[in-house]
Parts: C-alpha cells; structure tokens; sequence
C-alpha cells in the first residue's frame, strides 16, 4: 500500500467501533454515522469478538445503502474482527477492506443454542419441529450468502470456507492480503 493510500485511508476514520456486534454498538454507529461528514470517502474502524450476526448485516445494509448514493465506504479491522465482524465486512467490496497489522479474522458457521420442548398434540409437536428446522434452513441460507459475499472476488472459494468454517477458521492479516479478502494492510 503507498503512503498515500495509507494516509488517506487513515485521514479518513470517521466511525470507531469496538466492542460486541449488538444493539449498542449499532446504536453507536448510527450515531457517528449521523456526526460524520456527509461527503468523501468515509472509514469504518472495527474492532470486535464478535456478536449478533444480524446486527452485522443491518448495519452492512446501511453500508451498502450509502454506498449506493456513490460515497466511497471503507471498513478498517483493527485487532480482532471476528465472527460478526466479519459478517459486517463482508458488506464491503474487497478494494474497501482493509487490516490493520497483526489483526486477524474468524471465520466460522453460525451458532444456535436452543431447547426444543413439545408439549401438546403429536401434530402440533410437528409443527413445533418444523418451524425450528425452517428457522436452522433460513439461518443457512444466510450464512451461505455472506460467506459468498466475503470470498467473492478473491482466491478463497466458497467451497473451501464452508469446509473450514465448521473448525473456527482464523485468518491473520497478511493471509487475508495473500488470499485477496483485503485490499491492504496498514
């Protein structure tokens, strides 16, 4: 990366994000978003463990929805951005990602815990089952879409994070750059 680009990715940090993918952190970020200039290129810096994926794709969407206006939006991983975060910077084309040094990502599938009790008639039993087997299918379908949406354009196929994913997949910062998941690291 050239000092040029360096700085002006640097110069142009406008929202800091750290913390779990939650309520609270979409909150900050829909705040700063409000505080930050209105014109010119604008970076999102994130650090995070992780958290609620849907949050990640809500704010994604707002990503993606000011991108659309023609604002140039650019994502800076700082540390960690796992899980969740990754979610979130898979809203950003590859040209737009960016980590810092030493930083890495995890990539894996999405998590669910939760007791299934039936009670009641066998055929409401089955209605019970089914809605959490729908639910545990829709949840795949969007997992399956943001993992298309990371690797896309670099040399990690799809077929290749779906057989990782299930073993928490870390990838370090000068990974990323080699497999083309970012565009540089600062």
């Amino acid at each position: 990366m050239s000092d040029e680009d360096r700085s002006r990715v640097l110069s142009a940090t406008q929202i800091r994000l750290i913390g779990a993918v939650d309520e609270a952190m979409y909150s900050s970020f829909r705040s700063q978003l409000a505080a930050s200039p209105t014109e010119g290129a604008l970076v999102i810096a994130i650090t995070t463990l992780g958290g609620n994926p849907e949050v990640a794709r809500a704010m994604g969407d707002d990503v993606r929805l000011l991108s659309e206006t023609g604002r140039q939006m650019m994502m800076v991983g700082k540390s960690a951005v796992y899980s969740a975060g990754a979610t979130f910077m898979a809203s950003f084309p590859i040209k737009d990602r960016y980590l810092t040094a030493n930083s890495s990502l995890l990539l894996h599938e999405r998590q669910m815990s939760k007791t299934v009790t039936l009670n009641g008639p066998l055929r409401s039993c089955t209605a019970q089952l089914n809605a959490t087997l729908n639910e545990i299918k829709h949840s795949i379908e969007i997992e399956e879409a943001g993992f298309r949406a990371l690797v896309e354009g670099s040399d990690i196929t799809f077929k290749e994070l779906q057989e990782k994913a299930p073993r928490n997949w870390y990838v370090g910062a000068e990974e990323a750059l080699e497999r083309g998941l970012i565009a540089g690291i600062i």
